[in-house]
């Protein structure tokens, strides 16, 4: 199973013997760059490129412009020193000048001669001409694989020098390698090199390499096959002309007409490119934001839903939420900053005026205190009047994005459930909505808290009364009813945003004390099966689960998931534990933990309502199931940490306002999408 990273995500790698492959809509320079732990290159010969391909040892460099490339490489060959391997994909000189006026490359880790391990597409390239594509690095004796995407516009050289070289230096070394791949960097130089070595470029869907390049028979010498339209040459072999633009226009700077494409008199071109993916990012997937009016002098500018970076609308408006939580807790964490240095200079000052014995006489040092603390007062302000411009700029934000949010991050009362296809969904979102962030600097001021899904970890919502002071003053029996019925909101958000067929929701009620919040999604008919009751309920629906856990991890080690049993339920899996320990052996508590540690890499998930002093019989056995989960609270409570800055952040849960079918309506849908997607 190959892992799709985004950018800034990592993966672990299971072997380290493996190969890299590139595929992209025009040739470009596939070079190596060796760092230490800082990112660092050592010198010059840390790169290996088509003029030193063999410069690093563990790889060799292809040694030429392609449009793609597959090389293998070594990891335990890499010298201990260097900690960083960095991918980077130039475009040569003579093609397009920037990857924004090409469909985005992707590349890949893959296992030798076998199935991608990860793969990560270059989405979002501008001006830039060269980029760093992904790092493999090292990590307490392990390796593992990063998506970066850092692109530049001024190509080579400032990549180069941002990796620590000189600039001359950098410029030396990106001239050589330049120069080393200008014979074959051309489009035809490039396509003659591969006709020679008998590779033809195939259609990523019909490849099975997740859009790489594989080897292709190509027609012998002498024999008149060739491409349709090509015309026998003297010797007797036709005369393959070199790869159009998949765009279908010619490269920047080439005169003349584009190539033919496919037809009567014009050769085949290929089309590398995903079939949902735009051809340039000049030609937006989406509709962006439209541009506001400008704002007047000394005004802030008016805020716009969806004005952040991303493919799609989705992609753009979960970044804008990231931002503005970015933004709130540095504007937050500035002022708590500028107040504590405020405190701490009052505090040398008011020591200063104590320490002068003349100051002590006759009331002398009543002036000196007060003057300290009219500078602390008239520090703490100017601070405060910064934040609440700041705060009040993302106010306004957020009063503009929130509306635009789609199903899967709006608040439960927002309009956008009233509006959802019958059908349901096409694609699965990128995110979940779990509730709300705020601090005590401005409590109106939310912030949705989204999740990337399919989820990494596990959820767990504490119906303990003694996880807060909002726990404690809650009664009991309502306290665990709004815990259900939060696990449940959060069943059917799942339910509702993802494609009919793709998520199963399982439910372990052994007492059957969840039954009133259970029981939209049991009328509904949208759980795999009735909740689990009682001790034989709980071990068959874990016995089940953890079959599937195994089968898939064997067949995705196997590199064989086609050979799974044809009964294996393929969809998403969430599974629902309620009042936890209850109807648990000790066999149905490490199967709980397997579930826990091994479900989320093969799409099993784990949400569990639970009160973590009723399990503490089982000791420190169960601590690294309670860290392995993600805490939620039932009633808002500070106990989420932000150690980027050190808040306390208070999550809110988001419910269905009372009295509203919301909920029921949205479960309804997914169960009539369900019922017409079945054959």
């Amino acid at each position: 199973m190959t892992a799709e990273l985004v950018r800034g995500q990592n993966h672990p790698l299971s072997r380290t013997r493996v190969e890299i492959g590139i595929a992209a809509d025009t040739p470009v320079l596939a070079l190596v760059a060796a760092c230490d732990d800082t990112g660092r290159m050592a010198g010059p010969g840390g790169l290996a490129h088509p003029g030193a391909p063999a410069a690093l040892p563990g790889l060799a460099a292809p040694a030429e412009a392609a449009a793609a490339h597959r090389f293998a490489v070594d990891l335990d060959a890499v010298a201990p020193s260097v900690h960083q391997l960095r991918l980077v994909l130039v475009l040569p000189p003579g093609g397009p000048a920037r990857f924004g006026s090409v469909a985005a490359p992707r590349v890949a880790v893959a296992e030798p001669g076998g199935a991608d391990l990860a793969g990560f597409a270059l989405a979002g390239l501008d001006a830039e001409g060269a980029v760093v594509a992904l790092e493999v690095y090292r990590r307490q004796g392990a390796w593992k694989v990063r998506a970066v995407g850092q692109g530049y516009a001024d190509g080579l050289p400032a990549l180069l020098t941002d990796a620590g070289l000189t600039a001359p230096a950098a410029a030396a070394l990106a001239s050589a390698a330049l120069a080393a791949a200008a014979g074959p960097a051309g489009a035809g130089a490039a396509a003659a090199a591969r006709d020679g070595a008998g590779i033809t470029a195939v259609p990523a869907a019909a490849s099975g390499t997740h859009g790489l390049a594989v080897p292709q028979e190509t027609p012998s010498a002498g024999t008149a096959a060739g491409p349709a339209g090509a015309t026998p040459d003297a010797g007797g072999t036709a005369a393959v002309p070199g790869p159009a633009p998949v765009s279908g226009t010619p490269y920047a700077g080439t005169p003349g007409p584009a190539p033919a494409a496919d037809g009567p008199g014009g050769p085949p071109t290929v089309d590398y490119v995903h079939p949902r993916r735009r051809r340039s990012t000049s030609e937006p997937p989406e509709p962006g934001p439209q541009a506001p009016a400008p704002a007047a002098p000394g005004e802030a500018p008016v805020p716009v839903a969806g004005d952040a970076t991303g493919w799609t609308m989705e992609e753009r408006l979960y970044n804008q939420v990231w931002g503005m939580f970015e933004d709130l807790a540095r504007a937050v964490a500035a002022y708590r900053s500028a107040c504590e240095f405020a405190d701490s200079r009052l505090d040398r000052e008011l020591d200063a005026a104590l320490s002068d014995p003349r100051h002590r006489l006759a009331g002398a040092d009543h002036p000196a205190r007060e003057a300290a603390r009219a500078r602390r007062d008239e520090l703490a302000a100017q601070a405060r009047s910064v934040l609440d411009r700041d705060l009040d700029q993302l106010a306004a934000e957020a009063a503009v994005v929130e509306p635009a949010l789609p199903a899967a991050y709006a608040r439960w009362a927002s309009p956008v459930w009233h509006d959802t296809p019958a059908a349901g969904p096409d694609e699965a979102p990128m995110a979940l909505r779990l509730g709300d962030l705020h601090l005590p600097e401005r409590p109106d001021l939310r912030i949705p808290m989204l999740v990337r899904l399919p989820l990494e970890r596990g959820l767990w919502i504490d119906n303990g009364r003694t996880g807060s002071e909002a726990a404690m003053a809650t009664d009991t029996d309502r306290l665990r009813r709004a815990a259900m019925d939060m696990a449940v909101a959060h069943a059917a958000r799942l339910l509702a945003v993802h494609p009919a067929g793709r998520y199963s929701v399982h439910v372990i009620d052994a007492a059957g004390a969840g039954a009133a919040s259970l029981a939209p999604l049991v009328h509904a008919g949208v759980l795999a099966g009735p909740p689990a009751a009682g001790s034989a309920g709980v071990a068959e629906t874990l016995e089940r689960l953890t079959r599937r856990v195994d089968l898939v991890q064997m067949a995705v080690r196997a590199g064989a998931p086609e050979e799974l049993p044809p009964d294996l339920d393929t969809a998403e899996q969430l599974l629902i534990v309620h009042d936890f320990p209850h109807g648990f052996d000790d066999r149905a508590v490490t199967r709980l933990r397997y579930l826990a540690d091994e479900g989320p890499a093969v799409g099993v998930h784990l949400l569990m309502v639970a009160d973590r002093d009723e399990a503490s019989a089982y000791g420190p056995l169960l601590d690294p199931l309670w860290r392995k989960l993600m805490r939620l609270t039932p009633v808002p409570d500070d106990h989420l940490a932000d150690p980027w800055v050190g808040h306390a952040w208070t999550f809110e849960p988001d419910l269905p306002p009372a009295g509203s079918l919301v909920l029921d309506q949205a479960v309804e849908r997914a169960a009539r999408a369900r019922r017409h997607a079945r054959p």
